[in-house]
């Protein structure tokens, strides 16, 4: 049986960098970029300007240098970055030049065997369907000998308006005591930048985790999210007697942030961040019109607390498919709508669309801080804000959890939904039934207090189930917290037994 190429998932293409059609090689990269090229040829974007970057991964420059001589040969003006840089960058680069695309080689928080190209459309956001198929069927067609044509790093101050940009989310002044690691990826020396531009001065990095090193040496997994990720992180916290610590992936897309708490430093989630980030930026909003017409956006499988925030805000929400492709998008086409603020749970926000259209650790970084600044100025702490968020909109509670399987497994919970989970009834929506693009191979069971989002991993053979559990706001915030925490540890009980019971 013939290897079954790489297709354009979640993120783009990504693999293991080996030979084959399945590997991410250079025969790969010029395939796909000769993908590209045809696509944007036949959509009338011949000639147009496209941004390429790369991260510091094995093979990241020649898989960038490919991808731009492949373009430069077609007819394309290239700007070729001539260093390493944050993903976000080059999301940001489309959109500041109108470039008619761009590529930026990366394979994010992979383990250090893997490589990826993700490319931007559409002022810079990641593609979707139909022009992922398209250039997949583009690729199939790829002659053996495409052409190449040399082309000479850009001299650019993309990185410089970038930092300039980010360092401006920041809304308020004062100072805070940073702890910081990029996780040996390409973050590094470009959020020091934004943050001191930002006026943070105080910045205190992990060393053994600063340089770019594509082995990752000091993690298992170079994903601030998976256990002892952090470790080094908050003993530096710790160490420094820091008021916040960020972490970012290896391509600094993504942000997660570590507070100090009377039992120690923890993590905060993906769903605990976006909560405080999405209430600081409509609190900064006008209220009125420009109130109403801003909107906030997070996925089908992060917490519903967002939404209740904006309707006290009196701003809008969107709920989206899974991936920032669709969160960037949670405004198109609607007169009167003006995203402000998107996140999912996997640590990814976008905090200011209108630069960078997709999630960006570094500007996200930024204005975490500046949170932690104005409530230290006020003589609060983050537990404090996210107590208050609780007694105004209830406590909610969210955990994950998956399990090795394919979509069989979802298949087989549609047809076998539960009716009950945590000893309360629940309803199945099947997201297939839905229309345009809000359908997608998903299954959600609701009850009034539980709530759980089922389906296949987009990049893994797995199926993921999203928990939480909502209970009515009361002022006894610790009481509230410790009945769901027993509510959640029954659900999770539960999930495990349907996820268990699947296709035999």
């Amino acid at each position: 049986m013939s290897e079954q190429p790489l297709t354009f998932g979640t993120a783009g293409l990504r693999g293991p960098m080996r030979p084959g059609p399945g590997g991410m090689n250079v025969e790969t990269v010029t395939s796909a970029t000769w993908g590209l090229a045809t696509v944007l040829n036949d959509r009338g974007l011949g000639g147009s300007t496209v941004i390429v970057g790369r991260d510091a991964r094995h093979n990241s420059d020649d898989f960038a240098l490919a991808t731009a001589e492949v373009l430069a040969a077609a007819g394309f003006s290239v700007t070729l970055l001539p260093d390493p840089v944050p993903t976000p960058v080059v999301a940001f680069g489309v959109r500041r030049f109108t470039a008619a695309a761009g590529v930026q080689i990366t394979a994010s928080h992979n383990p250090p065997a893997d490589n990826g190209y993700k490319v931007y459309l559409d002022g810079g956001m990641q593609i979707v369907p139909p022009s992922d198929r398209d250039i997949e069927a583009a690729m199939a067609k790829a002659p053996t000998d495409v052409a190449r044509t040399e082309v000479t790093p850009a001299t650019t101050d993309l990185i410089g308006d970038y930092i300039r940009r980010a360092a401006g989310v920041r809304r308020s002044t004062g100072t805070v005591r940073i702890a910081l690691t990029p996780m040996h990826g390409v973050g590094g020396e470009p959020a020091l930048l934004v943050l001191r531009e930002a006026g943070f001065d105080d910045v205190h990095v992990v060393a053994a985790q600063y340089s770019p090193n594509p082995d990752f040496p000091t993690v298992e997994f170079p994903n601030p999210e998976e256990p002892g990720a952090t470790d080094l992180l908050l003993d530096l916290a710790a160490e420094v007697d820091a008021d916040v610590a960020i972490a970012l992936d290896p391509d600094a897309d993504r942000c997660a942030v570590g507070i100090p708490t009377p039992t120690g430093w923890r993590m905060l989630s993906g769903d605990e961040t976006g909560w405080l980030l999405g209430d600081y930026i409509l609190s900064q909003t006008d209220p009125g019109e420009v109130m109403a017409a801003s909107m906030v956006a997070s996925t089908v499988v992060s917490s519903r607390m967002l939404a209740a925030i904006a309707a006290h805000h009196g701003a809008q929400h969107a709920e989206t498919l899974t991936g920032f492709k669709w969160l960037a998008r949670a405004d198109a086409g609607l007169a009167g709508s003006t995203l402000v603020y998107a996140y999912e749970e996997a640590i990814g926000h976008c905090v200011d669309p209108g630069a960078v259209r997709d999630k960006d650790g570094i500007s996200a970084a930024v204005l975490a801080c500046d949170l932690v600044s104005v409530l230290r100025a006020e003589g609060r702490t983050v537990t404090d804000a996210l107590d208050a968020l609780a007694r105004r909109h209830g406590v909610h509670t969210t955990a994950a959890m998956s399990v090795p399987a394919d979509a069989a497994l979802v298949e087989h919970l549609r047809a076998h939904p539960p009716t009950r989970l945590a000893d309360e009834p629940v309803q199945v929506d099947d997201l297939l039934k839905r229309d345009g693009n809000q359908r997608t191979d998903a299954v959600i069971y609701t009850g009034e207090s539980v709530r759980v989002a089922v389906r296949p991993s987009g990049t893994e053979p797995k199926v993921k189930a999203y928990l939480e559990i909502r209970l009515p706001p009361r002022e006894d915030v610790a009481s509230a917290r410790a009945d769901a925490a027993r509510m959640l540890d029954a659900l999770r009980a539960d999930v495990v037994g349907l996820l268990q019971r699947g296709p035999n």
